[in-house]
């Protein structure tokens, strides 16, 4: 006795490559409502082939084949596909557009949306500083910060260049300082000159304290202990912070005599002066 046919599973997805076929389903979707994509069987197993389709597209911009389903997913649902010659043209060329978007954002770190205008796609991908080869002073005069520049500086007035004398009298005063609240000369005077050439070859004070705290040859060379040695920096440099910004915890004793202080001024700051007494190397080593 003969069988009843039973539609095979693989006859929807011949028929889904077939634009005819596909307007037919996506017309009939449209007139069941919203739910019919989210209950329809066949509406599953046209987007199980547009995941298939559209794979090698996605995986040519770094996207998972189910993200290119589902920007097909919202070309289908357009009257523009339905009533399109080709509805099949019209979703690939929607899928290309919104995978290049995809990727774009990804690199650009903006929204999809902004990545499709071209005012934002035009720019190259987003790169971190420490993946240029070259230092950024190199590109724009922009990126060209004195070293002991603060980004409180509202004024725009850049501080003297290392070597000259306001520079120079702040490093004396920062040396005499220490000196004052118990500081021996040469160990003080060494620590301060260490602390300002490297300051002279970094872009900020914050790249230069990071780079001194995390520097154990020169706290060797200066034979100071390491809690003296993170005290002094947070002394000299600034505590980096971020709610210590603008205050004179934040600046730093030489960042201070640089926009103005007097010497004077510091001697009499009574928590800085009890700040550098607790730093002295000796105070340190006699800790339990």
């Amino acid at each position: 006795m003969p069988q009843p046919h039973t539609p095979r599973r693989n006859d929807h997805r011949r028929g889904f490559e077939n634009s005819e076929r596909l307007r037919e389903l996506l017309t009939r979707l449209d007139a069941e409502g919203p739910d019919a994509w989210r209950t329809d069987l066949v509406a599953a197993e046209l987007m199980q082939h547009a995941a298939q389709k559209y794979a090698a597209l996605a995986r040519k911009h770094g996207l998972d084949p189910w993200e290119a389903a589902g920007a097909a997913f919202e070309a289908m649902r357009t009257a523009a596909v339905r009533r399109a010659d080709d509805p099949w043209a019209v979703i690939t060329r929607a899928v290309q557009i919104t995978c290049i978007a995809e990727n774009r954002a990804n690199g650009l770190l903006c929204s999809v949306h902004q990545a499709r205008r071209p005012r934002y796609s035009s720019f190259h991908d987003a790169e971190r500083f420490s993946d240029r080869e070259n230092p950024l002073t190199d590109y724009h005069p922009a990126f060209r910060a004195d070293p002991f520049a603060t980004d409180d500086d509202d004024d725009g007035e850049a501080f003297e260049e290392p070597g000259c004398t306001g520079v120079e009298s702040a490093v004396e005063d920062t040396i005499a300082l220490l000196c004052w609240h118990a500081w021996e000369p040469e160990i003080a005077r060494a620590a301060v000159e260490c602390v300002c050439a490297r300051l002279a070859e970094s872009v900020s004070r914050a790249g230069a304290y990071e780079s001194l705290r995390r520097d154990r040859h020169a706290r060797a060379l200066l034979d100071i202990p390491a809690p003296s040695w993170y005290r002094l920096l947070r002394i000299i440099l600034g505590a980096p912070d971020a709610h210590l910004t603008g205050t004179s915890a934040g600046r730093g004793v030489l960042l201070r005599l640089l926009i103005g202080e007097s010497l004077r001024h510091l001697m009499d700051d009574a928590a800085l002066g009890t700040a550098i007494k607790i730093a002295a190397p000796g105070v340190m080593r006699g800790r339990p």
